[in-house]
């Protein structure tokens, strides 16, 4: 099978996919695609890693029974729970399924992503998305802005 490029530029916002029910695939697509992100489709777990290891994807949506039969088969969310903070910190990743309830933070913690939402409320995708990368972004402002002055050697200024 011949792997497909599809290059990202400075100016797109790309977005990872992995879900295994068709419908919610398409609601999500829609939901990016309407905020402006171009959407990369994972097949199976191995593709998922292999994209994500790649991109630096700003949103990554997530099915909590992608290709697996219990959220515990899930070989990409165990993947994304054990990556180093620094590997997955320029993703905003949403976990959707049935065992969530929206935007609770303690279940969201301990799946070690940003948001869950439950597929009850997945025709709100798009404001979801919008209020969890919004609250990524406000939550990472000081570390981003840090880092930035670090690079540029402004950050290790003393006073004499």
């Amino acid at each position: 099978m011949a792997e497909t490029f599809d290059f990202i530029s400075a100016q797109d916002k790309p977005a990872l996919l992995a879900f295994s029910t068709p419908e919610w695939l398409e609601t999500a697509q829609a939901a990016l695609e309407e905020l402006g992100y171009k959407n990369h489709v994972a097949a199976t777990h191995g593709d998922f890693l292999l994209r994500f290891g790649r991109i630096n994807y700003e949103v990554v949506l997530l099915e909590e029974l992608f290709c697996a039969t219990t959220i515990a088969e899930n070989t990409t969310l165990q993947e994304l729970q054990q990556m180093l903070m620094s590997h997955r910190r320029h993703a905003t990743i949403i976990l959707v399924g049935d065992s969530f309830q929206t935007f609770n933070p303690l279940q969201a913690f301990q799946h070690s992503v940003h948001a869950v939402v439950n597929r009850s409320e997945v025709f709100l995708l798009k404001q979801l998305i919008e209020k969890a990368t919004a609250d990524n972004k406000q939550f990472l402002t000081n570390l981003r802005e840090t880092q930035a002055r670090l690079v540029s050697g402004k950050g290790r200024e003393t006073t004499a």
